[in-house]
């Protein structure tokens, strides 16, 4: 029986959480696989006792030096002690010296983003600069540390292997669309509310926490186009987040995109729903028109999956891995063009036809992501490096 030991210590927001919230009842179904699961105490709190499963509880330290360090000092006396095969890093980093072979799991683009850099400055935001430029030193060793690095997508792996000349494989993240659809209470109230005060209204939906790549200014800024273009029409952008004060935001300010919003006038365009509970996220979707997604750097983009699941046309700037997930199921905008992304807005509102071809691809676009996929990939990856017994007892 192999033994998986996962570190999940990063998983802390977004995808992260995401995926260990899918991976490890995965794991758990496997009777010829046992698995080490290391994570922060909240996020153990919501996985229950699955079988074949273990956890061990850290506290994690804020920051991401302080948790590197923690890791590098603390994880190989771990492992050891757990007896297992193959350690899976999932945060971006691995362990300079692993006691056994190891998988990392590779999925920040920012690292390699000259739009990221570039934003920065512009802002100047030099300590996120600067702290994004130590990350990425870390990022480019780990892939040289790890056995084998494996990106979610073939887009981003190809930029890893340029980025760093490391052994790099791609294997998608996955969508349990019964899990997704699972849950049937209804929406928050107060989230409620507000989609009820936009009937009528043309419903656009972008999900994510505020950050800077994320690229909410060009959203933001093609709204009164939209209206423009549309005759006046009444056009609502539902955030799941708040520009007044995120907390999932971190270092990224919120103040700039918020004073945008209050420029252009359409602060009653603009609808700020703050974080959705996951188990949620199928009622809104289905209550919106179009999902659009202006990030202009991104390895896989859980959201679109969920949208394209929910039966939504997308709007999606043109980057290699939104065209590699999406396909014929979304319309592509120049990254940085409001006008652009407003064109394919009006597209879309203009013809029924187009939003039902659309739809209809995304849906089965959709159906392609499987979290079960996903693992199965990942433990034949992790049998292919175990070592066999000749070898542990030589490393003995």
């Amino acid at each position: 029986m192999m033994h998986i030991f996962l570190n999940c210590l990063a998983a802390n927001a977004g995808s992260g959480l995401t995926y260990v919230r899918n991976v490890v009842p995965q794991l758990a179904t496997r009777s010829n696989l046992r698995a080490t699961v290391c994570l922060g105490p909240q996020l153990r709190n919501e996985l229950g006792s699955p079988a074949n499963v273990s956890f061990i509880e850290k506290e994690i330290p804020t920051g991401a030096a302080a948790r590197f360090c923690l890791e590098q000092l603390l994880l190989p006396r771990l492992i050891r002690e757990s007896g297992a095969d193959v350690l899976i890093s999932a945060g971006n980093f691995a362990l300079r010296k692993s006691p056994v072979p190891q998988i990392l799991l590779s999925g920040n683009s920012l690292y390699t983003s000259p739009d990221f850099f570039s934003d920065l400055r512009e802002r100047r935001a030099y300590r996120i600069l600067l702290d994004t430029k130590v990350r990425g030193f870390f990022a480019h060793s780990s892939v040289r540390w790890a056995d084998c690095t494996v990106a979610p997508s073939q887009a981003f792996a190809a930029t890893l292997r340029a980025w760093t000349g490391g052994n790099i494989t791609s294997i998608y993240h996955g969508f349990d669309r019964e899990v997704f659809f699972r849950d049937s209470s209804p929406l928050p109230v107060e989230v409620q509310q507000k989609l009820d005060a936009g009937n009528n209204a043309l419903r656009i939906i972008f999900v994510s926490h505020y950050n800077y790549y994320r690229n909410f200014e060009t959203l933001i800024r093609a709204i009164p186009i939209i209206r423009e273009r549309l005759n006046g029409r009444n056009v609502q952008l539902f955030l799941t987040c708040s520009l007044s004060k995120d907390e999932y935001s971190g270092p990224f300010r919120t103040e700039p995109a918020a004073a945008l919003v209050k420029q252009l006038g359409v602060s009653n365009q603009v609808v700020e729903l703050g974080a959705v509970p996951y188990r949620s996220l199928h009622w809104l979707l289905r209550a919106c028109d179009i999902y659009v997604s202006p990030a202009y750097t991104e390895t896989f983009a859980h959201p679109l999956v969920e949208a394209m699941a929910c039966g939504l046309p997308v709007v999606a700037s043109d980057l290699p891995v939104h065209r590699e997930i999406c396909g014929n199921a979304a319309n592509y905008f120049t990254r940085f063009s409001p006008q652009m992304l407003a064109d394919c807005v009006v597209r879309l509102e203009g013809s029924s036809a187009l939003r039902k071809q659309l739809a209809d691809s995304g849906l089965k676009r959709a159906q392609d992501f499987s979290w079960r996929n996903h693992v199965d990939q990942i433990v034949a990856l992790a049998q292919r490096l175990k070592p066999s017994k000749a070898e542990r007892d030589r490393a003995a």
